[in-house]
């Protein structure tokens, strides 16, 4: 060999070292980015809280075993985390272990007569076939904020009787979580910026369910230059800023129908201007103030100046007790009808104090509901009281087929222009119009019934 040939050797060499040693390093970094919170032989480090539960170690994992008769239990650390990225792996073997982890987990030791009680955010582990593992419920509080049904995809992720690998990253506002590498949750809120890592082991109705265990292992944490994993898919955020979108929600086509201060794209129904009294804008609230319970005939329906044929549609609303109202679509405004301008309604309604939702047929003029055509399947702990502020949504797929969700829960779907939309239509109040429901598009409509009624949040998506 030359001794041209031997410097090229020798430098390709040192470059060859050089790229290894960098690799070395950054595997290094990331290795020490990342800390256990769990040392594989004791609880040092954590504590048992709220329920009676027990919690014991072996082969290196966290092992909580149900008992009968008690509250959930958590076993929480005792140190408080502000943004985070948790990774852990979790076990289920049976039907009756609900669980769950807790991010910025908060805890009253004085409530429950003592007992404490345990509050927050928690990351679903869901056993049933509901299959919400990795959806977003607000412990105690708020209830579901990000179940399942906005993300489908995520539902078969979760495997029983295996171990889970879960990933939860709390940075800012916005918190994520993944199973086994599957996307699942993506919500937008600032109501807790800390707390504590809480693992539980559910309550259990039957005794004879008592001693099932969950199994945790290979928790860690990074807390320092984290660096955020973007969603790639065209996953549904859930956002309770006021009128606000994500870089990732734009990106993915959403916009606002209401900016939270002006009418722009908006219009009364049957009219060039937005009304001069009864709808007001107030701190990025729109909202229709109380009149005489009466259907459109105080202060005017408004309905957008776009008209929509395929989308997602998602509002937050908040009723006065005892009120009626709704949000109409393909609103064609060529009825020329007395009253509410005609469309599909998604009824806003107070199920409990407003008596349309015992007229109609099978409560099919209920909350949530395709008014008089079909009856919204929902249970009642999804359902947030008169006063508090419940999200509505929309879909309309490019095939006619519409589905309507509360709280994030589908609640029914159906087709536009099917056999059976037909038959609910011919059994129902809107017989007498042709082709009721089927128009290629129309407008949305805000309902005004008389009632104060607030809306905020209007986001949509055309969908192709």
């Amino acid at each position: 060999m030359t001794s041209h040939n031997k410097q090229i050797a020798f430098l390709f060499l040192g470059l060859i070292l050089s790229l290894f040693a960098c690799k070395q390093t950054e595997n290094s970094e990331e290795q020490e980015a990342w800390v256990s919170i769990f040392d594989g032989e004791t609880l040092n480090g954590w504590k048992s809280v709220m329920g009676q539960a027990a919690f014991e170690v072996s082969d290196g994992e966290i092992i909580g075993i149900a008992k009968h008769g008690t509250p959930n239990t958590f076993l929480i650390t005792e140190q408080l985390y502000d943004d985070f990225i948790l990774e852990f792996d979790l076990k289920i073997n049976h039907i009756s272990s609900n669980s769950g982890v807790m991010i910025r987990g908060q805890f009253d030791p004085e409530a429950m007569d003592g007992n404490g009680l345990v509050y927050g955010y928690q990351i679903e582990a869901d056993p049933t076939d509901r299959a919400w593992s990795g959806g977003l419920f607000d412990e105690r509080r708020r209830g579901w904020m990000y179940p399942l049904d906005l993300n489908p995809a995520a539902k078969a992720a979760f495997k029983m009787g295996e171990w889970n690998t879960y990933r939860i990253e709390a940075i800012g506002n916005t918190i994520k979580s993944w199973v086994n590498g599957q996307e699942a949750a993506y919500v937008v809120d600032d109501m807790d910026s800390k707390g504590f890592i809480g693992l539980q082991v559910h309550s259990i109705r039957n005794l004879e369910d008592e001693g099932q265990k969950t199994y945790f292992r290979n928790i860690r944490v990074q807390t320092e230059n984290l660096q955020p994993t973007p969603f790639t898919g065209d996953v549904f955020v859930v956002n309770t800023g006021v009128n606000e979108l994500t870089e990732f929600e734009k990106a993915n086509g959403w916009k606002l129908l209401f900016d939270g201060q002006t009418s722009n794209g908006w219009v009364g129904a049957y009219k060039d201007h937005f009304p001069k009294e009864g709808w007001h804008i107030k701190e990025g609230i729109l909202m229709v103030e109380a009149s005489d319970g009466s259907e459109s005939m105080s202060f005017g329906d408004i309905v957008t100046v776009d008209k929509f044929s395929a989308f997602d549609l998602a509002f937050d609303f908040n009723i006065s007790e005892g009120a009626n109202s709704g949000v109409k679509y393909f609103v064609t405004l060529s009825e020329n009808n007395v009253g509410s301008a005609i469309g599909l309604e998604y009824q806003i309604l107070d199920d409990e104090n407003h008596p349309d939702a015992k007229n109609g047929r099978d409560g099919n003029r209920t909350l949530a509901s395709l008014y008089d055509l079909k009856t919204a399947d929902k249970q009642p702990r999804y359902v947030r009281k008169p006063g508090e502020w419940n999200q509505g949504r929309i879909v309309v797929h490019p095939d006619n087929k519409v589905e309507h969700f509360i709280n994030g829960v589908k609640v029914l779907e159906y087709v536009r222009g099917s056999e059976d939309f037909r038959r609910m239509v011919s059994e129902s109040k809107y017989k007498i119009w042709e082709n009721f429901g089927e128009a290629p598009e129309g407008h949305l409509l805000l309902q005004d019934h008389g009632d104060e009624v607030k809306f905020k949040n209007i986001k949509i998506k055309e969908l192709n």
